[in-house]
C-alpha cells in the first residue's frame, strides 16, 4: 500500500513538473546567437573568392519552445548575392539588406531584436569562360585476335571552363587523369575523372569527368592477291613488274572478310619514282574497302622489266 502512494506521488511529481516546463517555455525569451553565413546565386559573370564575414551575431526573441529547437538545428542563414552592390571597385551588401534576409528565414514567431551592423564586403574575380575538347589518356591493351572498331568515344568531347582570364587564357584542352584498360575482348564504358593543373584553383569546369567507351570486336585475316598496277609510263613503253600480283593481309570481322574482293583494292608503282640504275619500284596501297579494318602490303617493291614498243 506505501509503495502504491509513492508511485502515486511521482506520479504527480513528473505531471507537475511538466506543466511547470510548459509554462515556462511557453514564455518569451531574449537570447544571443551566432549565425554561419552562406553566400548563394553568385551572378554568373563573377566568382566570389572572399568574404568578410562567415558568421554574423544575432539577439533574437522567441518562446522558450522555439528557442529549445533552435539550439538543435545548424544555425545557418543564406546571404542571396543577386542583391550585391558596387562601389568603384568594391562589392558589397549593406547591413539594411543582409538583416531583412535574416529575418526572412526566421520563422514567423521569431523577432530579430539586433544584428552586427558592419557592412558585407566581397571579393570577385570577373569571369570568363571558353569551350576546350577532352583529350583522353587512356592506354588501351587489346586481348589477343581483339581489334578495336573506329576510334575512341569521349562524351562530352567539348566542356566548358570558366575563372580568371588569367587562369584559362593559355588553356586549349583538359586531359582525363591516366587510365589503363587491359585484356579488353569486348564492348566497354568507363568514367574518367579530369585532370586540374594545381594553377587552376579559380576555375571551374562544367563536367569533372567524362565517358570514355569503344566498341571491341574478334578479327580474322585474309590475303588477297592484288594485280600490280604501274602509272606514268613513258610513251612507247610497256612494262612488266615481278611479281605482277602481290599480298594483301586483311584483318576483319569473319562476317566481312566472306564479301571481300580483289576489286575493292588497288595497287599502284609510280613509274615517275624509279631510281636511276635500279630495277626495283616501289609500291602504295592506294585503295581499300571502309569494311576493312586494316590491309597490309606484305611487300613494298617489285622488280620491272621496260620494254619498248
Amino acid at each position: 500500500m506505501r509503495k502504491r502512494k509513492v508511485n502515486i506521488f511521482l506520479v504527480f511529481l513528473v505531471c507537475s513538473f511538466l506543466a511547470w516546463l510548459v509554462s515556462r517555455l511557453s514564455e518569451s525569451y531574449t537570447q544571443r546567437t551566432t549565425f554561419e553565413l552562406v553566400y548563394t546565386n553568385v551572378p554568373d559573370s563573377l566568382l566570389l573568392t572572399k568574404a568578410s564575414k562567415d558568421k554574423v551575431d544575432v539577439r533574437l526573441r522567441a518562446s522558450g519552445f522555439q528557442l529549445l529547437g533552435f539550439n538543435f538545428k545548424p544555425k545557418v542563414i543564406s546571404i542571396d548575392l543577386n542583391s550585391v552592390d558596387q562601389n568603384d571597385a568594391h562589392y558589397y551588401i549593406s547591413q539594411e539588406v543582409y538583416r531583412r534576409q535574416i529575418e526572412q528565414q526566421l520563422s514567423g514567431s521569431m523577432t530579430l531584436l539586433e544584428a552586427d551592423r558592419d557592412t558585407l564586403f566581397f571579393d570577385f574575380f570577373e569571369v570568363f569562360s571558353k569551350e576546350v575538347r577532352v583529350r583522353p589518356n587512356v592506354e588501351i591493351n587489346l586481348g589477343q585476335n581483339y581489334l578495336m572498331e573506329g576510334p575512341l568515344v569521349v562524351s562530352p568531347e567539348v566542356i566548358t571552363i570558366r575563372g580568371p582570364k588569367q587562369e584559362i587564357a593559355a588553356i586549349d584542352h583538359v586531359s582525363t587523369l591516366q587510365m589503363v584498360l587491359s585484356d579488353l575482348s569486348s564492348d566497354f564504358e568507363n568514367r574518367a575523372a579530369l585532370y586540374k593543373p594545381e594553377g587552376l584553383e579559380n576555375t571551374t569546369y562544367s563536367s569533372n569527368s567524362v565517358k570514355i567507351s569503344g566498341k571491341i570486336f574478334r578479327f580474322s585475316e585474309k590475303i588477297v592477291e592484288v594485280p600490280v598496277q604501274v602509272i606514268n609510263l613513258p610513251d612507247g613503253t610497256d612494262i612488266r613488274t615481278f611479281p605482277d600480283v602481290l599480298d594483301v593481309l586483311c584483318k576483319a570481322r569473319i562476317d566481312l572478310l566472306k564479301n571481300i574482293e580483289v576489286s575493292d583494292f588497288e595497287i599502284i608503282a609510280d613509274f615517275n619514282t624509279a631510281r636511276r640504275n635500279d630495277q626495283n619500284l616501289n609500291v602504295k596501297l592506294t585503295k581499300q574497302p571502309a569494311t576493312v579494318h586494316s590491309a597490309q602490303l606484305l611487300e613494298d617493291e617489285v622488280e620491272y622489266i621496260l620494254k619498248r614498243e
